[in-house]
């Protein structure tokens, strides 16, 4: 069983095409798209962690395509973390849990894993090397040294595993403000 993190898929929102320069004919084919890129990557075992923005606009109101697009989930898992598109039909769809912050323990480190959909500051064990992982900004920043863009726009529209992440993170520069929040952390 692996966890696998994803953010900011917006589902049938037609208009997040332009905002955030998708590549995709239309909603139809983004959708489809972004359906088959999770398959081809979370196993029927595994747990999919969706970090805010499941769905959004006129679609993200109707309560049989929601279901209908929930429905071709991959994963033994589906766990949503709030984001501020994510409205109450979004929220009542039969998800494992449904919470505005979690912590995760991912077999890939011995730290947890914060996933929130906004990027925050700093959180619990993040002077210890802890990572957060969070959506919400599409392809405006990538992160910093240990908290991590997971949405689909700055990973090629596809989901991914801690250690893609960590991976990352080796790139990223410093938080700007770290010394503020964190100062008895050397980095």
């Amino acid at each position: 069983m692996a966890n696998w993190y994803t953010a900011d898929l917006h589902f049938g929102h037609e208009n997040i095409l332009s905002h955030a320069a998708r590549p995709f004919r239309d909603v139809q084919h983004m959708d489809a798209a972004l359906l088959e890129n999770l398959w081809n990557k979370v196993a029927p075992e595994d747990q999919l962690w969706i970090i805010g923005d499941f769905a959004f606009g006129p679609k993200a109101k109707d309560e049989a395509w929601l279901w209908q697009i929930f429905g071709q989930l991959p994963g033994a898992g589906k766990h949503l973390i709030i984001g501020n598109h994510d409205g109450p039909l979004t929220r009542d769809l039969p998800w494992t849990s449904v919470s505005h912050l979690a912590e995760v323990n991912d077999p890939a480190s011995d730290l947890p894993v914060t996933l929130c959909h906004y990027p925050m500051m700093t959180w619990d064990g993040a002077r210890k090397g802890a990572v957060h992982l969070f959506g919400h900004v599409h392809g405006n920043w990538r992160g910093s040294a240990n908290s991590v863009n997971a949405g689909v726009d700055v990973w090629e529209f596809s989901s991914i595993r801690l250690q893609d992440a960590l991976s990352r993170m080796k790139s990223l520069p410093p938080h700007k403000h770290w010394q503020d929040v964190e100062p008895r952390v050397r980095r």
